[in-house]
């Protein structure tokens, strides 16, 4: 478990593949902060720009850990496939302040980056995200932008998805690595986890059970 509330910008710095096949996944080598790894165990979870990953290699003196990645989180994930600056943030503790909001570490869907760019002191970012998340973004919710807790601030629904605005305040841009992103790039999205619970209620009320089958 998350808060969406980055603890330091690493950088992928070696991807290995672990197989010959696209049906392998990769190995990478994060590096990190003097002492960011102080207080990581082999086995612990970090969220990797939203993603949640095991860390099966740990050198602190080196500031470095390792990671294996699946050919199916690959396929539903991006930016961890390659070398370069990642969000960091290690798992949430049962006496920290959820600083952000709740945040699992699952990759819902991949963003689009349409518009990025300064206004005024801030930054606004837009984001086209996939159809089927749609009904999860509403005006004032939380989303989760490769592992950073966001407050959508607008919602355009277009036929190719759904379009979020976000405006990023000069700390959140100089303090993650959201300000290397550009248009066209993608971005790993995660939406509230309340909203899920709250579909799924309403869907039951409604009758729309999925999977269920009335007793004989």
């Amino acid at each position: 478990m998350f808060t969406g509330i980055i603890t330091a910008v690493g950088r992928i710095a070696e991807v290995k593949d672990l197989g010959s096949s696209s049906a392998y996944g990769k190995q990478l080598l994060i590096t990190t902060p003097a002492g960011y790894l102080d207080d990581v165990a082999l086995g612990d979870s970090i969220a990797i720009n939203g993603a949640c990953m095991t860390a099966t290699g740990i050198d602190a003196s080196a500031g470095s850990f390792a990671i294996d990645i699946s050919a199916e989180s690959l396929a539903r994930t991006s930016g961890l496939a390659q070398p370069g600056p990642v969000n960091l943030e290690k798992a949430l503790r049962a006496h920290d302040r959820l600083g952000g909001h709740i945040v699992s570490g699952h990759v819902d869907g991949i963003g689009t980056v349409s518009q990025f760019e300064p206004v005024g002191e801030s930054w606004l970012l837009r984001i086209v995200a996939p159809q089927e998340l749609a009904k999860y973004l509403v005006y004032k919710g939380s989303i989760t932008v490769n592992g950073v807790s966001l407050t959508v601030n607008q919602v355009e629904d277009l036929e190719e998805g759904c379009a979020i605005h976000i405006n990023l305040i000069p700390h959140t841009v100089q303090n993650t690595a959201l300000h290397a992103l550009a248009k066209g790039d993608h971005v790993n999205l995660e939406i509230d986890t309340i909203a899920r619970y709250v579909e799924r209620m309403l869907s039951l009320e409604s009758g729309a059970r999925v999977g269920f089958k009335p007793a004989v």
